[in-house]
Formats: C-alpha cells, sequence, structure tokens
C-alpha cells in the first residue's frame, strides 16, 4: 500500500542532507538499465547500487546483445530473485526497480516468461468499464508486486488527437482524446497501482499524442501540432501523481532552444510553477535519438539537472555500443558540479524529492 507522506522538502533536507556524499546524492538520481539475471553481491550493478546508492533501475526482457537470451526478465521465479537481490544491494533497501508495464504492446512481463501477459492497451481497457477496468490493473499490480517490482513507468496520459500518430495512437495506448475522461482512467490505474504499493509515472509530458514523429529514432517537432489542452491531466492530476515522465519532443512555443526534458521553460516553469506540480520529474531514455543524435553526454547531463528533472534515465537498451556506465554519470555529474555547470542545490533538491517519494514506499 503506497502511503501519503507530506514530508516537506525543507523539514526533510535539514535532516538528511548534512552527512550524504555528494556521489550518493547524485546516484540517487540516476536510473539505469543493465545486463544480467541475477544481481549476485560480486556483480557490477550490485556494486554500483552499494557505493553510489544508485535511486533506481530499470528492467527489459528483450536483449539487444544476444537475442538469444533474456536481458533481465526470464521468468516469475528469476525475476523475484532478481529483484529481491538488487534490493539487498542497496544500503536501505528503497531501490526503485521499474518496468514499462501499460498493457496491449508495451508489456515487459510477457506470457512466454510465464506471466500473465495478456493486459490489453489502454484503448482496449476503456470498452470494459470502470469495474472491470479496476480488477485488470489491480491484477497487473499485483504480479508487479509479487516479483518486486515498486515502480511502473505508466499510465500514459497522452491524448489521442492524430490519427497518424503510430507512437500513441497507432498502438492504442492513449485512454482518449477527452481530457477528463483520461484523467478519470489514469487515476483507476493509480489507485491500482497504489493499493498494492506500486509508484507510477504519469506520461509523456508535454504531451506525445500529436506528434508523428517518434523521439525513440530521432528529433521530434511538434510545434505545429501540439494543443494546450494536452497539459490538463497533468494539471488535473498533480496533487496524485507519483511522478512525471518528461517526452523529447521539441516545441518552440514551449522552448525555441531545447526539447522538453532539457528545457527549464518546460519542466521548471511550464509543469512545476504553472502546473502545479512538486513531486519527481523523471526523462524519458536519454539515450534515445532525439537527444543522442544532437547533444554530448556531459552536455546532456547538464541541461537535463537545470531544467528541473529529478530522475535521470539510461536504459542501456538502444544501442549496445553506447552503453553508459553508473560510474562513469556519476563522475559527468560530479565534474559539472565542480565547473559550477550545476549548482549543489539543484542535486540536493531532486535528493530530497526522490528521498520523500520512497518514504510513500514503506
Amino acid at each position: 500500500m503506497i502511503k501519503n507522506v507530506l514530508v516537506g522538502f525543507g523539514v526533510f533536507s535539514a535532516v538528511v542532507l548534512a552527512d550524504v556524499p555528494l556521489e550518493q546524492k547524485i546516484g540517487q538520481m540516476l536510473m539505469v538499465g543493465f545486463h544480467g539475471t541475477s544481481a549476485k553481491p560480486n556483480s557490477q550493478i550490485c556494486k554500483d547500487i552499494k557505493r553510489y546508492d544508485l535511486g533506481a533501475v530499470i528492467l527489459f526482457d528483450f536483449n539487444p546483445v544476444d537475442k538469444t537470451k533474456p536481458k533481465n526478465i526470464a521468468n516469475k521465479v528469476q525475476v523475484a530473485r532478481l529483484t529481491k537481490e538488487l534490493q539487498s544491494c542497496s544500503p536501505r533497501h528503497d531501490l526503485l526497480i521499474a518496468v514499462d508495464q501499460e498493457g496491449g504492446r508495451v508489456q515487459r512481463l510477457k506470457s512466454k516468461y510465464g506471466f500473465y501477459g495478456n493486459f490489453p492497451k489502454a484503448a482496449d481497457v476503456v470498452k470494459s468499464g470502470t469495474a472491470k477496468m479496476k480488477q485488470t490493473y489491480e491484477k497487473m499490480a499485483k504480479e508487479l508486486k509479487g516479483v518486486g517490482i515498486n515502480y511502473d513507468l505508466a499510465p500514459v496520459v497522452d491524448l489521442d488527437i492524430n490519427p497518424k500518430n503510430h507512437v500513441i495512437h497507432g498502438l492504442g495506448r492513449s485512454f482518449g482524446k477527452d481530457p477528463k475522461t483520461v484523467t478519470k482512467y489514469a487515476s483507476i490505474f493509480i489507485d491500482a497501482m497504489h493499493r498494492y504499493g506500486v509508484l507510477t509515472s504519469l506520461k509523456h509530458f508535454p504531451g506525445h499524442g500529436s506528434s508523428v514523429g517518434d523521439t525513440h529514432k530521432g528529433f521530434v517537432d511538434v510545434t505545429h501540432l501540439w494543443k494546450p489542452m494536452e497539459l490538463e491531466p497533468y494539471r488535473l492530476l498533480n496533487h496524485k501523481a507519483d511522478t512525471v515522465m518528461v517526452a523529447h519532443v521539441f516545441n518552440k512555443k514551449l522552448d525555441a532552444a531545447y526539447p522538453a526534458t532539457l528545457s527549464g521553460k518546460t519542466v521548471d516553469g511550464l509543469l512545476r510553477k504553472k502546473l502545479g506540480f512538486n513531486g519527481v520529474v523523471i526523462t524519458d531514455d536519454l539515450q534515445m535519438g532525439a537527444i543522442s543524435k544532437k547533444y554530448g553526454l556531459k552536455r546532456t547531463l547538464q541541461l537535463a539537472i537545470n531544467a528541473g528533472d529529478d530522475i535521470l534515465l539510461f536504459g542501456n537498451q538502444l544501442d549496445p555500443k553506447k552503453v553508459v556506465s553508473t560510474r562513469k554519470l556519476v563522475e559527468t555529474v560530479t565534474q559539472l558540479v565542480k565547473e559550477g555547470k550545476v549548482r549543489s542545490e539543484r542535486i540536493e533538491q531532486s535528493y530530497g524529492r526522490i528521498r520523500t517519494l520512497k518514504e510513500r514506499l514503506r
């Protein structure tokens, strides 16, 4: 069961920040993907979790290096053992263990691994009615919790407003066109997850439903397609959402220089100040083409942190040649702080938000 924790960042920070080394504050801001179906004490991922107090990991089934072998997910017993091993590596045993589990095409826990694996896509689940929808998502949450996964990177609150959009519309990932309808169904999803102690993430801010491109592959400009109504689910759910995931979409009307993930105008200005969201902001995978093809690692980290992002996601999934280590990420951010390109206060702000979020899991 998720608890509502009313711990203000100011109160929390005074208690916990003083004695925490910088590299561990940075470690809490990272979500990384890794290769392996176990996490023994001598494994690299376990060493990284211990040394840097790594905040989060993300699990995948598909192995981009060797398609004949699983990356992290082989079967139910193995996943439950893996998550237990991962948590035992964590100094406070509060590691966020995440998957993308929406239903439809986007579900990592598949039937071929012994999971249920037949959860309907959002476009279909809405046809079943709210009572059935609640049952469906509680079944999903129970299965996630049953194998030790405590963070679902869902629900999608993008509006289904562009029939040419193959990333959202084409895959049936949206609950509908109307913001209030989408909000209603997203709330059912969140409540179901919370009942079983699983955190959630609204995605993809500030709206991916109007786009025609795929940010996995490269630059996606939504300037002339995006509509302000796409912000409504975030405004309506700003006190209920655990986290918000920011997309790599570029919108000149919001920021003429940077895509949403790297934009202070979009994250700090629009999401936080205008829409009132004070929780944890997580990036979409920073190795996706929309970012990696245009920005180097150091510049990406500098912009993302300064924009107001709290959890920086590096899935190590999209290109086997571009796997980035936790050590490299921590050292790069540490260097940015030393050079004055990232203020230590920004690190502490994110650290405080993440620690507060994790209190809800206790």
